[in-house]
Parts: structure tokens; C-alpha cells; sequence
């Protein structure tokens, strides 16, 4: 049986440059212990460790011409569009869903396939091994995420529902462990 090695990684449009810079040497290293990384394409972190994963991500985009001023490796594998299944576990999810605008919705149901991979059939033996994220607050949880965590909020609910490990380099102990080449269990 193939062993399948995925990583999650996202982040605030504003995540510092620096962090930046580490989320893209993370993504190299672990590419070259085996694994894909699945991203957005959203400014910041998203782009960031696409760009240190180059051929060996997966992209999930809300829609087919977002961020297509972004070039994307050629050899990276696009989804243009979120399943139905990956709206429906993102509504449920979500604490406001009810609330958010249509365009907004497409988005935070994209952070489904990020997390758990494009099938979505029980037992999601695809998800991924972890999440890698920033986001100001440092939210590791569903009960930590807040205003300002939109999408990366929705994808560490999603990871924590589903068992998958959250590191937020937001948190200085996170940070500190990638920085000093740590490696997730």
C-alpha cells in the first residue's frame, strides 16, 4: 500500500515577511522527506509554501480564475472548483455560515479540500498529516479562532474535527520548532 504524505499550509494575507520566509524553507524541507503540500493560492502564506513546495503541491482553488495573476508551478496539481461534499462539511463547521456572503462561502469551502484532500469519502485516509498556518492570534483550536482568522480559522476547525494536527507559527514555540528543523510525529 502507498504511503501518502500530506501537509496543510495556510495563513493570513498578512502574515510577517519573515514567517513567509520560513513557511517557504518548510515546504522544501518537507518535500524532500516525501510530502505534498495543499494550499489556496491566497496572498501570503498560501503562496508562500506554494512556492517551496514548486511541483509537489496541490491546489484547491473558491473558483477557476482566482489569483490568476499569480503564476502557479506548471507541474502542481489544480482543482479549480470544491466538491459539494466540502460545502456541506464547511457549513458545518462553521460558527456563522448563515451569515456569509456567497463569495465568502466559496472560499472557507476550498479550506475543506486544503485539510482532507479532493475525496472526500470516509475515512479520509488522504487528510493531511498536519497543518502548518500564522495567523495573529496563534490559534491552534476551533475554540481559539477568532475574528480575523476567516479562512485559516476554518481550516484549523476543519483539521482539529478531523484529528489532524495544527502548528501555528504564530505561537514563538511553534515557530522556534520549524525554525530549528523540527519534524511533526
Amino acid at each position: 500500500m502507498t504511503e501518502y504524505k500530506y501537509a496543510t499550509g495556510v495563513g493570513s494575507r498578512d502574515t510577517p515577511p519573515n514567517v513567509l520566509e520560513l513557511m517557504t524553507e518548510i515546504a522544501e524541507d518537507f518535500v524532500k522527506l516525501g510530502y505534498t503540500w495543499r494550499s489556496g493560492h491566497a496572498p501570503g502564506a498560501d503562496q508562500a509554501f506554494e512556492k517551496g513546495a514548486g511541483a509537489n503541491c496541490q491546489i484547491f482553488l473558491p473558483w477557476p480564475q482566482f489569483e490568476k495573476r499569480v503564476p502557479i508551478h506548471p507541474d502542481a496539481i489544480v482543482f479549480p472548483q470544491y466538491t459539494i461534499e466540502a460545502r456541506r462539511l464547511a457549513a458545518s463547521h462553521h460558527p456563522a455560515w448563515s451569515k456569509l456572503k456567497d463569495s465568502i462561502k466559496h472560499l472557507i469551502a476550498r479550506d475543506v479540500h486544503e485539510v482532507l484532500g479532493y475525496d472526500l469519502t470516509p475515512p479520509y485516509e488522504r487528510k493531511s498529516k498536519f497543518l502548518i498556518c500564522w495567523t495573529s492570534d496563534g490559534a491552534t483550536t476551533g475554540a481559539e479562532t477568532g475574528r480575523g482568522t476567516g479562512g485559516t480559522g476554518q481550516a484549523i476547525r476543519i483539521a482539529e474535527a478531523f484529528d489532524v494536527p495544527v502548528y501555528n507559527l504564530g505561537r514563538s514555540d511553534h515557530f522556534r520548532f520549524f525554525y530549528e528543523g523540527g519534524v511533526p510525529e
